[in-house]
């Protein structure tokens, strides 16, 4: 997904002088073609991830149009103050790009696992909060990023995601994405772990079971039409974060907005720190984030074995 952003961006900010990219010295090996072609639309800050959000804020009260790009946890957790205080206060048009979210760089352990991110940046007024599931996704969103006003948070996995889109859709900001119909029950996933919705609808529909299954990439906004038809058959939400104030959560607030009380389950990561160190896979696998969890969840909510 790294390599779409950039390319997008890339794309964009060739014929937008204002469009800038903002990195906390990492980003190798992806950013370099915009850093060489775009000097002076690009600027390494270092390691100083606060100071690097203060300068976006400063550029964009100056007209700029700014995406600060770092690791997960770093542009986040490290420098909430900044983002809170002068730029989601100030409203300025600042998007700040995490990559390699969730357990992507899972051999480096806690302190790079992004799995509180999008309940922080939920928690802050005024800032949209997007997580893409795939290359296309991604692709689309940057664009939509690129002409829309004010703070927003998109959060990317590193690299060698699936595609799960078979042909360009079209959706507007907030939208879900439909990828499979079914009359039982919704499955709703965010990011990267839209594999195991699908992976979950193919297998229920052996059983009888047929699930309709979603793509949210916007948590905020999320718009209550996209749900409405899932609300009395009830939701499955899918997503590599815990399970405190991540997609689960937005969806909640989103049919609670409807006026109707859900019928819901969430699939995400334990609320407790996480204790294994190994590949995605692995931390998937430890954290219960699997297929037979999504399948067990649907089978819970409809109340069948």
């Amino acid at each position: 997904m790294r390599k779409t952003f950039i390319a997008t961006l890339l794309d964009e900010a060739r014929r937008d002088s204002s469009v800038m990219l903002l990195t906390g010295d990492l980003g190798f090996n992806v950013i370099e073609e915009f850093a060489d072609e775009l000097p002076s639309q690009f600027l390494n800050c270092g390691v100083a991830e606060q100071s690097m959000i203060g300068v976006a804020a400063g550029l964009a009260a100056s007209g700029r149009n700014v995406f600060v790009y770092s690791i997960a946890n770093f542009p986040t957790f490290r420098c909430l103050e900044q983002i809170r205080n002068d730029i989601a206060y100030h409203g300025h048009n600042v998007t700040i790009v995490s990559v390699g979210a969730g357990f992507a760089y899972g051999f480096d352990g806690y302190s790079h696992f992004g799995l509180e991110d999008l309940a922080i940046m939920r928690a802050i007024p005024g800032i949209d909060v997007i997580c893409p599931a795939d290359p296309l996704e991604t692709n689309l969103i940057t664009r939509m990023l690129l002409r829309n006003e004010g703070p927003a948070y998109l959060r990317l996995r590193k690299e060698g995601e699936e595609t799960f889109h078979v042909e360009t859709t079209n959706f507007s900001w907030g939208d879900a994405i439909s990828l499979r119909r079914g009359s039982d029950l919704t499955i709703a996933a965010s990011g990267s772990v839209l594999s195991l919705a699908l992976e979950a609808h193919d297998r229920l529909s052996d059983l009888g079971i047929e699930v309709e299954v979603l793509s949210v990439p916007f948590l905020r906004p999320l718009s209550p039409e996209c749900l409405k038809a899932a609300i009395g058959r009830g939701l499955v939400t899918v997503e590599e974060h815990s399970v405190n104030g991540g997609l689960g959560t937005a969806v909640l607030d989103a049919v609670i907005a409807c006026g109707e009380i859900p019928h819901l389950r969430k699939v995400g990561v334990p609320a407790a720190h996480p204790a294994a160190i190994g590949d995605s896979a692995y931390m998937w696998e430890s954290a219960g984030l699997t297929t037979d969890a999504v399948i067990e969840a649907v089978q819970s909510l409809l109340g069948r074995p």
